[in-house]
């Protein structure tokens, strides 16, 4: 059985949903936000400061800057470093679901881990995200800009800490697109291969 499950998603691909889906079936730990506020407190920041530069990058380094900032690390690095530890320390525990935040890389080395990538039609991804309550009243076009920023986020924080490729199947044990195949059957998928 494994014991720790990542799932990686595309914005509005319901990565989090089927997560919620899994949880309930198998009895884990979902940890998303929970990583936020654990993170917060390990590297002695403000939850709003850990909460907005949740997956970002630091801004590269100007020539304005002096040379003492430039020997301290970012806080976005000091924030990666420590909720890599902390991911960790859960992954340690087992029988958890980690949403996001580079998850497969950090634990890559651990036994008994399923990683998986959820993708979506662009489609399905808006029309999932203007049902939500959140994004009442926004346009198709403003929904697609919002989903292509978000992932190119995702992707630059993928690349910039891992240095690996954001939705590259070669970084996952399984790919499942769920304008396809459906919310509840990726779950059923998740859990049959969990459950081996």
């Amino acid at each position: 059985m494994k014991r720790i499950i990542t799932i990686s998603r595309e914005y509005g691909a319901g990565g989090s949903s089927i997560a919620h889906l899994v949880e309930e079936r198998l009895g884990y730990e979902y940890l998303d936000k929970a990583i936020i506020l654990a993170t917060a407190s390990e590297a002695q920041v403000s939850v709003k400061s850990a909460l907005k530069l949740d997956e970002t990058v630091p801004v590269n380094f100007g020539f304005a800057q002096s040379l003492f900032d430039f020997y301290n690390k970012p806080l976005n690095e000091k924030l990666f470093a420590a909720q890599s530890e902390v991911i960790k320390r859960f992954g340690e525990k087992g029988k958890c679901i980690i949403v996001g935040r580079n998850a497969n890389s950090i634990l890559k080395e651990f036994d008994n881990t399923l990683h998986v990538f959820v993708c979506g039609s662009m489609k399905s991804r808006i029309d999932r995200m203007l049902a939500k309550e959140m994004y009442a009243g926004t346009s198709e076009s403003k929904m697609r800009d919002i989903i292509e920023a978000v992932d190119k986020k995702r992707r630059k924080y993928c690349d910039y800490y891992t240095n690996t490729t954001f939705g590259d199947a070669r970084y996952y044990d399984i790919c499942l697109d769920s304008s396809r195949l459906g919310i509840e059957n990726c779950a059923d998928i998740i859990c049959e291969l969990a459950e081996k």
